[in-house]
């Protein structure tokens, strides 16, 4: 047992034992994971500690390292004094590495799935298609870092020659969620990588066991010491903030609320900090009276039920064309009705637990105001009871606009249904939030689904299709769903600078 994995609790001092609610299997899962923070090259411990719970039962699976604000500068220190090597690191020797963490990640799937379910609730089956997904960014990145380039041009006036290169930002502050805890790292540590910088890596204090496990492996697949730098932590404002604040620091990369990377933006102007955001979203999804039924049902609830409704990207507004509204709604009903509801580590469960108890509150309250407004529960619309923090697959109709649901991400297995009369006032209703992030459209009409796409103020659009996220393209939102973009041949851009230099000819 090294010494993060030896680490003590904050309620005993003993070191950790293993609970008696996990099978064998889940208890070596779990024993897995390197429980310290990673620094440097190093696990090393703290006096405080973390605890981690399983959403379904609410049991406490293990206790991880919390760290402070000087543990937090160590670990930029640590990025900081590795920065000129690394940038200075053949983009071959990146990319290899990057492409031994890909293999590295679908030969451990199993383990890390489990991991993931236990810490966050997701069913296995999600949980395993997240780890090819995390993976898939390893294998996008390695090839884009050997392809970075620049320009040469003559100058207008003559005289001088222009030269355009890439370099990296430098050391990259890198924010978390927890929904997606392995690939939403991934998503970040990847281009950070393979455009040369290094990191420190702060994971949301709910699934910090993910993150842990990953930075274990890509020490295994080469990442040199302080080049990637893990710090777990039950007070983020507490440990970013100095962070943010040091002039060391070139670069904030975070997913999260747009409220809180409204704060983290203006602490960033502070020292002019390079920042992208990937921040809420308010998505709609509109299904006109010429669209494929069965098509658009299925692509509703891929966007609504993917991860349990908890994803920036979930289907927050289904906007139905009057006339096929009440058919869509029993059609999704029907289906949503037939999802197996349980812990996520049960045989064929697709719904499992909400995160944590304010998140079965915040849907509980949000379905309670829809229904004083006049919405009806077609499906559900009820807690469950018992241990874990489980809430049913609901389907509302008649949701109407001023329903507080229609305005801030449920976050949650509940599908809010609502009627539109013409293509003009689904439009309307659509881009009539603050935010901007994704879209969905189901009409087999191809003229109207450009139109409409294009008429769509998001920063992605899914034309007859419920699932847009993919490595190979560029994620990000516009108005208050953030700024820059993740992923695609763009993604690798938010951690390089473009230095002209200019020759004398």
């Amino acid at each position: 047992m090294n010494e993060a994995q030896g680490l003590l609790t904050a309620e005993s001092g003993s070191s950790e034992q293993p609970l008696d609610n996990l099978s064998a299997a889940e208890r070596a899962a779990i024993d897995s994971v390197p429980k310290g923070l990673f620094i440097g090259g190093r696990w090393r411990d703290s006096p405080a500690a973390l605890p981690v719970l399983d959403p379904a039962t609410g049991a406490r699976l293990c206790a991880v390292a919390d760290a402070t604000a000087a543990d937090g500068l160590d670990a930029l220190t640590a990025a900081a004094a590795a920065q000129a090597d690394w940038a200075n690191t053949p983009a071959r020797t990146r990319s290899d590495i990057l492409l031994r963490a890909h293999h590295a990640l679908l030969a451990d799937t199993e383990r890390l799935a489990l991991i993931m379910t236990l810490e966050m609730g997701k069913p296995l089956t999600e949980a395993r298609g997240e780890i090819a997904y995390a993976a898939e960014f390893f294998r996008w990145f390695a090839e884009e870092a050997v392809r970075l380039d620049g320009g040469y041009m003559p100058a207008p006036t003559g005289g001088s020659r222009f030269l355009v290169t890439k370099q990296p930002v430098g050391p990259s502050l890198l924010i978390t969620p927890w929904n997606f805890p392995m690939a939403m790292g991934a998503r970040k540590i990847a281009p950070a990588l393979a455009a040369g910088c290094t990191c420190v890596v702060k994971p949301a204090e709910q699934t910090p066991l993910s993150m842990l496990a990953l930075a274990a492996i890509l020490a295994d697949a080469g990442v040199p010491a302080g080049v990637v730098n893990v710090v777990t932590t039950a007070d983020p404002g507490a440990l970013m903030t100095p962070l943010i604040a040091d002039p060391r620091s070139r670069k904030l990369s975070f997913t999260g609320s747009t409220a809180i990377g409204k704060l983290l933006l203006e602490q960033c102007a502070r020292t002019v900090m390079r920042t992208s955001m990937e921040l809420g979203g308010n998505a709609p999804l509109l299904v006109f009276d010429d669209a494929d039924l069965d098509e658009a049902v299925e692509g509703a609830l891929a966007a609504k039920m993917r991860n349990i409704g908890q994803a920036c990207t979930a289907a927050n507004r289904i906007l139905v064309q009057r006339g096929i509204a009440d058919e869509f709604a029993e059609r999704l009903a029907a289906r949503m009705a037939a999802l197996p509801m349980g812990r996520g580590t049960e045989p064929g469960v697709v719904v499992g637990p909400l995160i944590d108890a304010d998140a079965v509150s915040k849907v509980e309250q949000l379905v309670a105001d829809a229904r004083r407004r006049g919405a009806e529960v077609l499906l559900g619309g009820t807690a469950v009871d018992g241990p874990g923090t489980f809430y049913p697959a609901t389907v509302l109709t008649g949701v109407p606009d001023d329903a507080e649901l229609c305005h801030t991400e449920i976050f949650g297995p509940v599908a809010a249904i609502a009627t539109f009369e013409t293509e003009d006032e689904a439009i309307t209703r659509a881009n009539d939030t603050p935010y901007g992030l994704v879209a969905y459209v189901f009409t087999e009409n191809l003229r109207r689904g450009l139109r409409v796409c294009e008429a769509l103020e998001t920063g992605m659009v899914g034309l007859n299709q419920g699932v847009v996220s993919n490595p190979a393209a560029p994620f990000g939102g516009v108005k208050e769903s953030g700024l820059g973009r993740e992923g695609g041949f763009t993604g690798i851009d938010e951690f390089l600078e473009t230095k002209y230099i200019g020759v004398k000819v």
